[in-house]
């Protein structure tokens, strides 16, 4: 049986240890995966999870009881992967900059490069701009609520489905294109 976040934040409170492993065991793969279509190569990848958890760790009295262990899991590595993005490009990136789309590191290998329809939607994909590649990806792979997905970018719901949309009919657009 699945461990609910509500045992995870009650075992973190009460036993720290036991708590984190907990947690990892639940988000670590899911988290890996959502940093992972962002920055591009494992070893990033890998790295902003590991301070993910980290931060998490550190930070785990500050989550509200109200607010939901997940989107503030996966909002703490939004903000990760995007710090490891601004370390490698010389201006700063930003939720908010429509013009920056993440695409500036190369991928390595979870493409499958003899796949090129797979090939073709990542970079449909990395061709958006940095809102509506997370609302797509936090949707479409980590089949995520709009609700979920505003807590996590600082949005709303609205703005979260209105990006997803936007997303969805550019990857399309650019699918079509390069046919």
């Amino acid at each position: 049986m699945p461990t609910s976040d509500h045992d995870i934040i009650q075992t973190l409170s009460t036993c720290p240890e036991k708590g984190f492993r907990l947690l990892m065991a639940k988000y670590m793969e899911p988290i890996y995966w959502h940093i992972r279509r962002l920055v591009g190569t494992h070893d990033d990848a890998q790295d902003a999870a590991q301070e993910t958890f980290v931060r998490v760790f550190r930070a785990i009295g500050q989550l509200d009881a109200a607010s939901s262990l997940s989107a503030w899991v996966y909002r703490i590595a939004t903000h990760e992967a995007l710090r490891l993005i601004e370390k490698r490009q010389t201006a700063p990136v930003s939720l908010d900059d429509e013009a920056t789309p993440i695409s500036i590191l190369a991928t390595d290998a979870y493409v499958d490069y003899h796949d090129a329809e797979a090939v073709r939607m990542q970079q449909a994909i990395r061709s958006l701009p940095t809102k509506q590649q997370l609302a797509f990806n936090l949707r479409y792979y980590d089949e995520l609520d709009y609700a979920e997905i505003a807590r996590i970018t600082d949005s709303t719901p609205a703005s979260a489905k209105a990006n997803y949309h936007l997303a969805k009919e550019r990857i399309v657009k650019y699918l079509r294109e390069n046919d």
